[in-house]
């Protein structure tokens, strides 16, 4: 549902539909088909049209979403902490990844030189030229005097030591639908937009949701994966039939790209989502999927396109496997509250004294707003996987969730 959203300005629209555009013409070039992963990459990415590639404001009260480093600086500053621990296990280097608008990086750095642990290199991985140059002002404005030790990076390092972080990355990153339905062997299935039927698949009753252009518009059409790895993963999947969720080879693939660089430290993510049996849950049948514009969510993908987010949870099995797959080891799962309170959230709230309302209210509401489970403290999950970490990790020696993966 889609009713009561913001209505954009002429200029927006006008965006909207020179993206939309773009898009038509890249399935027409696909031959008038392609997989919902590949909209979603271009709808987030397209060059000076995509959503984090345009140029519109995404984060805080006057953008579409607030992330957590935009809501509070308690949110850097703790995180602060355990990069410590992992900085003085293994090199003192941090490499963010998607640093949005450099909130994060601004207040990971305020904190660590106020406990004399400064990194001797801060590098940023940004895809987006109009953020990167955002996250460039706000560090030269608020931090000049460490605008030298930040430093922006096009691709992965080929080797990487010292603390990776990604705060509500792998959710940003392109999907696969899949979509599971009884289908008799042999049936014509031309008008559910199927084709190219492989008499050698087994698995008929798995298919492909992509998209086509229905002249100015856009439609869903399924069809037989012909995507090895995406079919394997859905093969291999327990779902009740007439069911469609969502496979990420992009976060499975950028996790395994870490997991083979990293010689040693540990790489945490934050983000929303479960393990995989709750994230395929017989009464999740239809995803995950969600947009987001001017704070309201909805689920057309197709709607607004350039001007709204488009995201999924993540399947932190997924992620675990992947990176085990590829050499790291797993080193703690947990819910965002217990990582935040663990490593002395509270502790830095105390700092402030209650008498002082002025101060200390905000921090408080803030506060509450991470950790709650009616807010954000439930709902997102943090991940560490590493390599040479003999210590473990204090966000999360209690309130291990391990086991719901």
């Amino acid at each position: 549902m889609r009713a009561n959203l913001p209505t954009p300005s002429p200029e927006a629209i006008a965006h909207s539909e020179r993206l939309s555009e773009f898009i038509r013409h890249d399935i027409a070039a696909q031959g008038g088909w392609i997989p919902f992963s590949r909209f979603m990459e271009l709808a987030l990415y397209a060059p000076g049209l995509g959503y984090y590639t345009a140029g519109a404001r995404k984060f805080g009260e006057a953008g579409d979403f607030i992330t957590a480093p935009e809501m509070s600086a308690l949110f850097g500053r703790t995180l602060a902490k355990q990069l410590i621990a992992v900085m003085q296990a293994s090199t003192p280097h941090i490499l963010e990844l998607g640093a949005g608008s450099g909130k994060l990086a601004l207040d990971i750095l305020t904190e660590l030189e106020k406990r004399d642990s400064l990194p001797e290199s801060y590098s940023i991985l940004e895809v987006s030229a109009d953020l990167r140059e955002r996250q460039q002002a706000l560090i030269q404005e608020r931090l000049p005097h460490l605008a030298g030790r930040v430093q922006w990076l096009d691709v992965l390092p080929e080797k990487i030591s010292g603390a990776v972080i990604g705060n509500e990355v792998l959710d940003a990153l392109p999907v696969h639908l899949v979509y599971w339905r009884t289908s008799n062997v042999g049936q014509d299935t031309s008008r559910q937009g199927n084709v190219g039927m492989n008499p050698d698949l087994q698995n008929r009753d798995i298919f492909e949701r992509g998209v086509i252009s229905n002249g100015d518009t856009f439609a869903w059409q399924d069809r037989i994966p012909e995507n090895t790895a995406l079919l394997d993963i859905a093969n291999n999947l327990t779902v009740p039939d007439d069911y469609l969720s969502e496979v990420s080879l992009a976060a499975r693939g950028l996790i395994a790209s870490l997991s083979e660089r990293i010689d040693q430290g540990a790489m945490i993510f934050i983000d929303y989502g479960f393990g995989s049996a709750e994230y395929y849950h017989p009464q999740r049948s239809r995803g995950t999927l969600m947009c987001h514009y001017r704070h309201h969510s909805h689920d057309d993908p197709f709607y607004l396109l350039g001007l709204q987010d488009i995201t999924a949870h993540v399947d932190f099995t997924a992620i675990a496997e992947s990176a085990i797959d590829h050499g790291a080891h797993f080193l703690g799962y947990t819910s965002q509250a217990h990582f935040l309170i663990n490593n002395g959230v509270t502790d830095l709230l105390s700092e402030v004294s209650p008498e002082d309302v002025r101060a200390y209210a905000p921090l408080s509401s803030q506060l509450q707003k991470l950790t709650s489970p009616a807010e954000m403290g439930e709902l997102f999950k943090v991940i560490a996987l590493g390599k040479g970490m003999e210590e473990p990790l204090a966000g999360f020696l209690r309130g291990d969730m391990s086991r719901r993966l």
